[in-house]
């Protein structure tokens, strides 16, 4: 008899179930027509810590401006952040061009074969390196992420995953497993299989155990206990929304004051964003809008105020670099999140807002 339980013929049986589930049920999506590791190299970096549904448009977006990986590699760093730009967490967008730039000058542009080759480029941990190598390449390496960690600690009985009071022992357990039961001959097909199903039917709160094809060998079939999401917290900033008239080669045009963030700051660097207000108050007759904004575990509850370029100086705090921005160039710059969502509900932008920060989509107050 296996290891815990985990004989040779209930590792075929929850292999061949789980496979055969997937093939029937996995979600369509972009990243997994293709074999080119590139492409799912760039969708396995997008989808960490954001909602598959914001990832789907930005990576077909980003895909066609940087369809190879020297592609991305000649591309500068402003153009691949305003590609990025509503995908949030923009240090993963600047460690994967880096990433790029690295490959296209020491290995012709050409992507390692193996996750320990893979694991040994700049910006590329060992999931990604897993998920890159057993899907792209057939390498038989576990790719272990939330929902897989999820998944098997319900199987198993463990009541807390290595995120929730487990520790690094929990973590090795984990592994150790999904080493063992990952298939040698489908490592990419049930990699991705294990994590749909902890997207789709293993998920946090409310698993959908009656329809779970793993269900028979699951020792827990419900939730199992867990740290307590920490509490969102709150802070309210305010900012203005300054817009005028302008001539570019002669013609009648609308420009936006736009502020880049100094390189210095650890959050967001070198993107641009409206200029912060002076005072948080601010008077009925100016509140152009109030927004909900969430980046990680802050509500950012954002007054955007109407400000004329003469007033701008008087009502605003002195920050980075200010530029008076064309609006049709705007949308093709790297704004913030914020920024975005704010040009886009004053109709200022063509480019629909995308909020990757939150679990549901937000709403206006």
């Amino acid at each position: 008899m296996g290891k815990r339980g985990w004989e040779a013929e209930k590792i075929a049986r929850v292999r061949g179930r789980l496979l055969a589930w997937y093939e029937r049920c996995r979600r369509d999506l972009p990243w997994r027509r293709s074999l080119n590791p590139y492409a799912i190299w760039v969708s396995e970096i997008m989808l960490q810590q954001t909602r598959v549904a914001v990832v789907v448009e930005r990576y077909q977006a980003f895909m066609a401006l940087f369809p190879t990986l020297l592609s991305l590699a000649l591309a500068t760093e402003q153009e691949v952040l305003a590609a990025w730009s509503g995908l949030g967490y923009y240090r993963r967008a600047r460690m994967l061009h880096k990433t790029a730039q690295f490959v296209a000058d020491h290995d012709q542009g050409n992507l390692p074969r193996t996750a320990e080759e893979l694991r040994l480029l700049p910006g590329i941990g060992a999931y990604t390196a897993a998920a890159v190598a057993s899907i792209a390449y057939g390498e038989p390496v576990a790719v272990v992420d939330g929902n897989v960690e999820r998944v098997l600690c319900r199987m198993e009985g463990w009541k807390a995953g290595s995120r929730a009071g487990g520790g690094n022992a929990v973590r090795r357990k984990i592994e150790e497993l999904a080493a063992r039961l990952v298939d040698p001959l489908r490592p990419g097909d049930f990699n991705q299989a294990l994590m749909e199903l902890g997207a789709t039917l293993c998920v946090p709160r409310n698993p959908q155990c009656l329809v779970c094809p793993l269900a028979a060998d699951c020792k827990t079939q419900g939730e199992h206990d867990t740290a307590p999401r920490p509490r969102m917290q709150s802070r309210e900033v305010a900012h203005a929304l300054s817009v005028r008239s302008g001539l570019l080669s002669g013609q009648a045009h609308r420009e936006v004051l736009l502020e880049q963030r100094p390189a210095s700051l650890t959050v967001m660097p070198g993107l641009w964003e409206l200029p912060s207000l002076r005072e948080s108050a601010v008077p009925d007759e100016a509140l152009r809008m109030t927004v909900r904004h969430a980046i990680m575990q802050v509500n950012f509850y954002v007054r955007i105020r109407t400000v004329f370029e003469d007033d701008v100086e008087a009502l605003t705090v002195p920050g980075g670099d200010r530029r008076w921005v064309p609006l049709q160039d705007a949308a093709g710059m790297a704004l913030t999140g914020l920024a975005r969502k704010v040009l886009s509900r004053a109709h200022l932008l063509v480019a629909a807002p995308l909020d990757a920060m939150t679990p549901q989509d937000e709403e206006e107050l």
